[in-house]
């Protein structure tokens, strides 16, 4: 369905804080909760958007260098109707609001199309009701602005909850090593949904494979044009915690790839104790940096099987071997030359090696 979004706030998010229009500050300064915010990051590669589309209810995205996170969504839509939002990050074109050096609109049929790929690594929560999931958009002209009428095709990476796509179940397909049910609908443009069999927290894929299956199908034309490769949420209830780690579009790999986020801001120390299946683990982050830190994010990606079964001072989620802590109400902010501690319990096989590496709010961290 279509993400009704005017720009109302547009700013650039770099490694050091924010420009373009507004004095640079840190990088917490990008948590907003304008309905219809857009954030610009790596340079006006991508945009970050809120883009609250079908609801009322509150909803704040925390941006980062590489994606963001829903920090609060109060929503609590039908589930037999359209969803809340859609709060995503996004290459190229939408609603006249365009990504630097794009090069969309790009018609589906040249090379340079055929060579596109993306990615992405997304965490979830355990609650609420929501779906994960791609939009490529597609317009019969190379449009800049206001609604494509061609095709939009959605990739479903998951979803939690009573919800399905538009549309009804029209068969399966094998695409990008996994397994998809498709789903067809039209609300005055061509939804072709294609729904994981099962879940998964990231997705590196070409843009035509999909592509191409939504036009042998019948449902899309090689002379439309992309205008828009976005990724994030559809939540109806809830949707605080659902978050892009990290997003990207590459063209035959001919893209320089993103730059690496800086150091030097933030300091991390983990203790554990191991013992015959299990372990705990004391975690210590410390502010190396000269802003205060107001509401925190640490994550790190487990080596082996760790699997945490309950923690304390923070709000910690695992999926897969991707874990994030989130600070509590009473330990946010970390003045410069401070630290905030927390701590879980965990279990193991095999070996239980130390993580090779973090990061604070999306910035990579000294281990040590």
């Amino acid at each position: 369905m279509r993400r009704l979004v005017r720009a109302v706030m547009t700013v650039s998010l770099l490694a050091g804080g924010l420009t373009a229009g507004i004095a640079a500050q840190p990088a917490q300064a990008a948590v907003t909760c304008e309905k219809f915010a857009t954030v610009a990051i790596q340079g006006g590669r991508y945009n970050v958007q809120n883009n609250l589309w079908g609801a009322d209810t509150a909803q704040c995205i925390d941006t980062t260098a590489s994606g963001f996170t829903v920090t609060q969504a109060n929503h609590n839509k039908p589930t037999n109707g359209a969803p809340a939002a859609y709060p995503s990050v996004y290459f190229g074109c939408h609603y006249g609001n365009c990504t630097g050096g794009s090069g969309l609109p790009l018609q589906a049929s040249t090379g340079t199309f055929t060579g596109l790929r993306s990615s992405v690594s997304m965490s979830y929560p355990s609650s609420g009701t929501w779906n994960a999931s791609y939009d490529l958009w597609f317009d019969p002209t190379p449009r800049t602005d206001g609604q494509n009428t061609g095709a939009e095709i959605m990739i479903w990476l998951n979803h939690q909850g009573s919800i399905q796509p538009i549309g009804s179940r029209v068969g399966s397909a094998t695409l990008a090593g996994a397994t998809w049910d498709v789903w067809f609908g039209n609300v005055g443009w061509n939804v072709i949904s294609y729904v994981r069999t099962s879940a998964t927290p990231s997705l590196d894929y070409s843009v035509n494979e999909f592509y191409s299956d939504a036009v042998n199908r019948g449902h899309a034309q090689r002379n439309w044009y992309l205008t828009s490769i976005q990724a994030g949420f559809e939540p109806w209830i809830g949707g605080a915690g659902l978050a892009v780690n990290a997003f990207s579009v590459t063209s035959g790999g001919t893209q320089p790839p993103p730059p690496p986020p800086p150091t030097g801001t933030c300091r991390v120390t983990y203790a554990p104790t191991s013992w015959q299946n299990g372990f705990t683990a004391n975690v210590t982050v410390a502010n190396t940096s000269s802003s205060t830190v107001n509401g925190w994010t640490l994550a790190w990606t487990f080596a082996g099987n760790q699997q945490i079964t309950n923690g304390w001072n923070a709000t910690i989620t695992q999926n897969g071997n991707a874990v994030t802590a989130r600070n509590l109400s009473h330990n946010g902010a970390i003045a410069p030359s401070g630290n905030q501690a927390f701590g879980f319990q965990g279990t193991y096989s095999g070996t239980n090696n130390t993580p090779s590496s973090f990061t604070l709010n999306g910035t990579a961290c000294t281990i040590g």
